[in-house]
């Protein structure tokens, strides 16, 4: 399933040690290409450039391989037959091995069921989930995958905080 080229592609990415040392050059070329000072932040510089930083790359590279091999992979539906919202989602095996656990086909099952459900929804069409997904991740530039898997959190917590101050502002005009 997995062929040299992705080996290579997926190499810097994700969990190499490499990674952030290319992150580092990848934003100091950035900055300088922008001629922005040395501690300026890149995360809009990537943006304007229209550049996906490393992380990011990694992201889409490893859902461009999942995308392609779908066929290889087990839905949820298919292993458990519970309807439950992640009835479409990729059964991710429990596997307790490091070495598996990093690798690309369990790596690419948790990035892949992470995906928003509009995005997802479009991987039969290829062009569009590859459109909708570049769309997304240039809107966002992840730094790094911590930082892609807290992204659904951060929009919850962000929801409840305003429907809590929407509420707020009701209860007091109705005391007024």
């Amino acid at each position: 399933m997995l062929n040299q080229f992705y080996l290579t592609e997926l190499y810097f990415g994700g969990n190499s040690s490499y990674s952030d040392d290319i992150f580092k050059i990848q934003k100091r070329i950035i900055r300088i290409i922008m001629n922005s000072s040395r501690n300026a932040s890149c995360w809009q510089l990537f943006k304007d450039l229209n550049i996906l930083p490393i992380q990011s790359q990694y992201i889409y590279s490893i859902l461009l391989f999942v995308t392609k091999h779908k066929d290889q992979f087990l839905s949820n539906s298919q292993v458990n037959k519970i309807n439950t919202r992640q009835t479409f989602d990729l059964y991710v095996p429990t596997e307790n091995l490091t070495v598996y656990q990093n690798g690309v086909c369990y790596s690419g099952i948790k990035i892949y069921n992470h995906l928003p459900t509009a995005i997802k929804d479009l991987s039969d069409d290829k062009n569009k989930f590859y459109l909708a997904l570049k769309r997304y991740l240039f809107h966002n530039s992840f730094y790094s995958l911590e930082e892609y898997f807290n992204t659904y959190f951060t929009i919850i917590v962000t929801l409840y905080i305003l429907l809590f101050i929407l509420t707020l502002i009701i209860v007091l005009r109705l005391l007024m």
